[in-house]
């Protein structure tokens, strides 16, 4: 059985790839853009191709069973077209709801035709490093929303749970919402962020405006975005699901591991 994976060296594809070797699995193909540039693990079939561009990958649909579907919502549906065309027969995409910003690859993924898993997680842990460099220069924290809160995930767990759900069966036609094991605020990531470093590191809380000044110059048009975003989970904070614990039979990684692990990431 060969499971492809899309977006192979992206952030979260390139751990799916990492897991689904650790689970054993011997036939795992990494779609990448240009393979001069991969850094892929020795026994990893390697093919050239974009998501953005679905003409290019025909050929690595070549003898695939299972498909990783990356999160690019312009060209999903002819993307899905060509897997199932090509003899794809289950496809895992990772993706939001259907009424979030990325939600349309859920309608394409189920016009498909194809065997679907949905994997909706909430925001990631790796987002705080968007505090990186004010950690690493002025030893504050200076944002807006200071008691918006939300269940964040670890990256590692989506691309675990991604590499189960292509190997195992038993999850077709599910829907994962996955989050981490609790819900913190933006003040208290800071604070176990600023105990990873052994020193405190303040949450100094800006203004709506002032904080979308604050990030525009690292998020450009989607400072506003993020900030008001933010700001809707002062009201509604997001509450954590257990679907990682149900899919690993382990608790999801929590934000205090998380910090620990990535320390360096803010010194």
């Amino acid at each position: 059985m060969t499971i492809l994976v899309t977006g192979a060296t992206g952030s979260v594809g390139r751990l799916v790839v990492d897991h689904l070797l650790t689970r054993g699995a011997t036939d795992v193909r990494a779609l990448v853009r240009d393979p001069a540039k991969a850094t892929l693990p020795a026994g990893v079939d390697v093919a050239t191709g974009y998501v953005a561009e679905p003409e290019s990958l025909d050929a690595a649909f070549d003898g695939v069973d299972r498909m990783y579907l990356t999160s690019y919502t312009d060209t999903a549906a002819e993307v899905l077209a060509r897997a199932k065309k090509g003899g794809v027969r289950h496809v895992v995409s990772l993706s939001g709801e259907r009424e979030s910003w990325w939600g349309s690859i859920v309608d394409d993924v189920e016009a498909s035709g194809l065997e679907w898993t949905h994997l909706w997680p909430g925001e990631f842990m790796e987002n705080t490093t968007i505090w990186t460099d004010q950690i690493r220069t002025t030893s504050q924290v200076r944002d807006g929303y200071a008691a918006s809160a939300n269940a964040a995930i670890a990256m590692d767990d989506v691309a675990a749970v991604a590499a189960v759900t292509l190997t195992e069966n038993g999850h077709v036609g599910r829907a994962y919402p996955l989050t981490g094991p609790e819900t913190l605020t933006r003040a208290e990531k800071v604070a176990l962020i600023g105990r990873a470093l052994g020193r405190d590191v303040p949450y100094v809380e800006l203004s709506r405006d002032d904080a979308i000044a604050e990030l525009t110059a690292s998020m450009g048009e989607y400072a506003e975005w993020y900030v008001d975003g933010e700001g809707q989970q002062v009201e509604h904070p997001q509450q954590p699901t257990t679907a990682v614990a149900e899919v690993l039979g382990r608790p999801a990684t929590t934000f205090a591991d998380w910090a620990v692990r990535h320390a360096d990431l803010f010194r």
